[in-house]
């Protein structure tokens, strides 16, 4: 189906409404590029599909999805044998985590998972590995921090580096608060310079301060001195740090080799995820616009029981109940204006639309449509200054191109066809 009809229904209103049901980007992708098909088989199939979501959730409430980063850096990371970086190691345990939570929400002892056909296949075909899961969660605290316990010489050298800071902050503590130098400090307080432990002092004071200067303030009232009593504990300390960083390093490496055998499943993962993901979408907003699933039929009848136009507020709307193509194939609607005729058109054509691309229609369950080839749209006005279209012209080009492109098995909704042009009327005085 063509853009332009797609937009006069306001069909991509329903997709951004759906989007918001979603909570993966994968998923928020798919429901952004839905469309309808023309394909009897596969709209039937999506339809089930959006039925099984719809009576699962009903069952069982929805899954829980979490937002999940984009992987592409991390596979090309993996491809080439580099190791990640902790974040990164994070966003791929959280896949097979969510894999796992999924997994865990489908296997419920009350789902009799036969009742769900499609839906069983696509979570069967979920991969998880607690075992890497639980490795990652207990290395990794946070995308900035890894803990102490993911190895006995890192949890050695934490604690080596713990005692040597209180060393030094006890010696600085006892230089600050000793009543030889107390008069020379600035402020009582133990900083950091380049790595190291420094103290701040008086700028007249520095050279009753043995040490090294390795930074001044702003002003230039303040420096911030090393004093030799602390040389070779912070030489120390930064051995220490030097140690602490490449085995950070060497564990992030060993981690990293926990996923490389299965990029393949993560790369599954994402896709399943997604896709579940934007299903459940479906069945969520099924819900919220009290929505139900048409039945397909092969006659080329369109059957609406109290329809509803989705867009409109629910409190509001009046519903309209249409047949078309059981005794006559041509409908002709007529009225007073704001009577609704062009509301009447645009839930026709929209909820058509959406059956076709899977989703459930606000109308009573035993309404039924047939899939089109195409659906064509002439509603509003398409009066065009960057073409030099009246709003007459870009009508009748649109009426020439639904003529030549239609079949008999389209969908044709047109708008006040016979006002398009009025003929020149001549006064009494004419006569």
């Amino acid at each position: 189906m063509e853009i332009n009809y797609l937009q006069k229904l306001e069909y991509y209103e329903i997709l951004k409404n759906l989007e918001n049901f979603c909570s993966t980007k994968m998923g928020k992708e798919i429901a952004s590029h839905l469309l309808p098909s023309n394909s009897k088989k596969l709209v039937q199939s999506m339809l089930d599909e959006t039925s099984e979501a719809i009576n699962l959730v009903y069952k069982n409430l929805t899954p829980s999805f979490f937002s999940i980063s984009s992987i592409d850096i991390e596979l090309k990371h993996l491809e080439i044998n580099n190791t990640l970086s902790a974040k990164s190691l994070l966003n791929l345990a959280n896949i097979f985590k969510l894999s796992q939570d999924l997994k865990s929400y489908f296997d419920k002892d009350f789902i009799v998972q036969d009742e769900y056909p499609i839906l069983k296949n696509i979570f069967s075909c979920l991969y998880s590995n607690k075992s890497i899961t639980d490795t990652i969660f207990s290395c990794i605290l946070d995308e900035n921090t890894i803990d102490d316990k993911a190895s006995k010489d890192l949890q050695l050298i934490r604690k080596q580096k713990r005692k040597i800071e209180q060393d030094i902050r006890s010696k600085l503590n006892s230089i600050i608060h000793s009543a030889k130098f107390s008069k020379y400090i600035q402020e009582n307080i133990i900083t950091i310079r380049n790595d190291r432990f420094v103290i701040p002092i008086k700028e007249e004071s520095k050279s009753y301060v043995k040490g090294f200067v390795h930074d001044v303030s702003n002003a230039g009232l303040t420096v911030f001195i090393e004093p030799l009593v602390i040389f070779e504990m912070n030489n120390e300390l930064n051995e220490l740090n030097a140690k602490e960083e490449l085995e950070i390093e060497k564990i992030l490496s060993d981690l990293t080799s926990l996923f490389s055998p299965y990029t393949e499943e993560l790369i599954l993962d994402i896709d399943l995820i997604g896709r579940l993901d934007f299903i459940f979408a479906k069945a969520n907003y099924s819900k919220s616009i009290n929505a139900s699933i048409p039945k397909v039929n092969d006659e080329k009848i369109l059957n609406l029981v109290n329809a509803r136009h989705p867009l409109l507020n629910k409190q509001n709307v009046i519903p309209i109940s249409l047949e078309l193509g059981k005794n006559f194939s041509v409908l002709l609607i007529t009225g007073p204006n704001t009577g609704g005729k062009t509301v009447t058109l645009k839930t026709v054509g929209l909820l058509t639309c959406m059956a076709c691309s899977g989703l459930s229609i606000p109308c009573n369950e035993n309404s039924s449509i047939y899939v089109f080839d195409n659906i064509f749209a002439d509603i509003g006005d398409d009066q065009s200054i960057a073409n030099s279209l009246s709003t007459f012209s870009s009508h009748m080009l649109n009426i020439v191109h639904i003529i030549e492109n239609a079949t008999s098995n389209s969908l044709i909704l047109v708008d006040e066809l016979g006002s398009r042009y009025r003929p020149f009327r001549r006064c009494k005085s004419c006569y």
